[in-house]
């Protein structure tokens, strides 16, 4: 079965000192948007059509930016976690199933493409993070996410990002079971369809309660805001 890679399944926290119930805390705090990318965000992005509708539901883009900018006034951090892909499928994880595969055969989030870009209302501003190596669904697995939120000296993880119920909730899955104190952001996701982002998103009956505290933006930037007074 190959080499044992034992750095991929260990938890950021141990069980003593898992953070999840935390207070929200600005300087242990970030915020880390998901492939807020023009594939999703603008119109010519191949996927755009597909969440557009959702996406205009629950007014994402728009409240995302919000949160965004009370993160940086507060103290807290923006992580941009955007996904990029060789054309040729070679650092695809899983090429030839699900919605990896979707990936290889659409040519989406192609590296060197503006479809793969960061869209211009999420732009990385100075002091942001914008982690790189996300291949996969999880953003965890490859990338330098957990490296960067430790040297930041991050606790609470706050999620939102595409899609809904698939790369947001990925790693949500492991930043819990890592021990990180995890918020979804339900009115700052987007998904294919409102049945998917009711499944995952509604506050009471979602899987995000499974996982995370789910807050709207606007809860978020009050808790963070009534803590950064402190």
């Amino acid at each position: 079965m190959g080499n044992c890679n034992c750095c991929i399944d260990a938890r950021a926290f141990e069980p003593s000192e898992a953070k999840g119930g935390s207070a929200i805390d600005p300087k242990k705090t970030a915020m880390v948007a998901i492939e807020y990318q023009n594939e999703f965000c603008t119109d010519g992005g191949k996927l755009h059509p597909a969440v557009k509708e959702v996406m205009a539901s629950t007014g994402m883009l728009a409240n995302t930016t919000k949160v965004a900018d009370a993160v940086r006034k507060t103290g807290a951090k923006v992580f941009h976690t955007p996904i990029t892909l060789k054309a040729d499928g070679s650092d695809n994880p899983n090429k030839g199933l699900g919605i990896l595969a979707g990936c290889y055969k659409d040519q989406l989030f192609a590296a060197g493409t503006w479809n793969a870009e960061i869209c211009d209302a999420m732009t990385p501003q100075p002091g942001d993070v914008v982690v790189k190596g996300k291949r996969g669904l999880d953003a965890f697995p490859g990338s330098d996410l957990e490296k960067l939120l430790k040297e930041h000296g991050i606790e609470t993880v706050v999620l939102c990002g595409f899609l809904t119920n698939c790369c947001v909730e990925s790693t949500m899955r492991t930043a819990y079971e890592k021990g990180f104190n995890v918020v979804t952001l339900t009115d700052c996701t987007a998904t294919t369809s409102s049945e998917g982002q009711k499944a995952a998103a509604d506050p009471k009956t979602g899987t995000y309660t499974m996982f995370s505290q789910p807050m709207t933006a606007a809860e978020f930037i009050s808790a963070l805001e009534k803590r950064g007074d402190e």
